[in-house]
């Protein structure tokens, strides 16, 4: 399953709200970068809705075949299992990465029982995630082989504009100084060709080891 995040870099976010027997659950689903963007998130939703008792929580960071992914959970004073556990599972589930899901809830007087909040927590992440891919809002996250091209000013807007049309390409940014310099994502050999194709011969490709970027496919959006 391809690894899924939401559009537009750290910080982007989408909200939800479902209600069980009268109590309350908002969900907001916020790309983060690190353990302390995710912590931001829940304490940011903490001062907002100051009036909630709960304010459970889940993030994943990394990608679902890294090693040093990160995955954690809070239950935030419901009974342990019922709200972080089921709402980290909905992210994976869904194949979601550097991504924290903060579910308030306010109590509608009514009791769920530990079932009833297990769904409760899921359904609320689940509702922002779909949310978010009904909003064109989703983009794979891929590990991509990186590089750099230095081209003369002249040519860099017309390079640049060519090789974005490329599927499997992904221009990154360009620097501009005596020359101007495009950080570019994909597949080495690939990469390679389209760029002498583009350069007539003259771009030299420079490896810049690997990074995790956005990559538009046809996945992106189904959730």
């Amino acid at each position: 399953m391809t690894d899924l995040t939401l559009r537009g870099g750290p910080g982007a976010r989408v909200d939800a709200e479902i209600e069980v027997k009268r109590s309350r659950f908002l969900c907001r689903l916020v790309r983060v970068s690190d353990e302390e963007t995710a912590r931001a998130a829940v304490e940011q939703a903490r001062r907002e809705h100051h009036g909630a008792r709960h304010h459970c929580s889940a993030f994943v960071l990394g990608g679902s075949g890294e090693p040093g992914q990160v995955r954690r959970s809070n239950d935030d004073g419901e009974p342990s299992g019922t709200a972080g556990a089921p709402m980290l599972e909905a992210l994976t589930g869904r194949a979601l990465i550097d991504c924290a899901a903060v579910v308030t809830r306010y109590f509608g007087g009514v009791l769920l029982g530990a079932g009833g909040l297990v769904r409760a927590y899921s359904d609320a992440v689940l509702a922002a995630v779909d949310a978010a891919a009904a909003n064109g809002l989703l983009v794979a996250r891929e590990r991509r082989d990186l590089f750099s091209v230095a081209l003369p000013h002249a040519d860099a807007g017309r390079v640049e504009a060519e090789l974005r049309r490329q599927a499997g390409v992904v221009v990154l940014d360009t620097a501009y100084a005596e020359s101007a310099v495009l950080r570019l994502a994909g597949d080495g050999g690939e990469l390679r060709a389209l760029v002498a194709a583009a350069t007539a011969g003259a771009g030299e490709l420079v490896p810049l080891g690997h990074e995790w970027v956005d990559v538009e496919t046809a996945d992106s959006n189904k959730g």
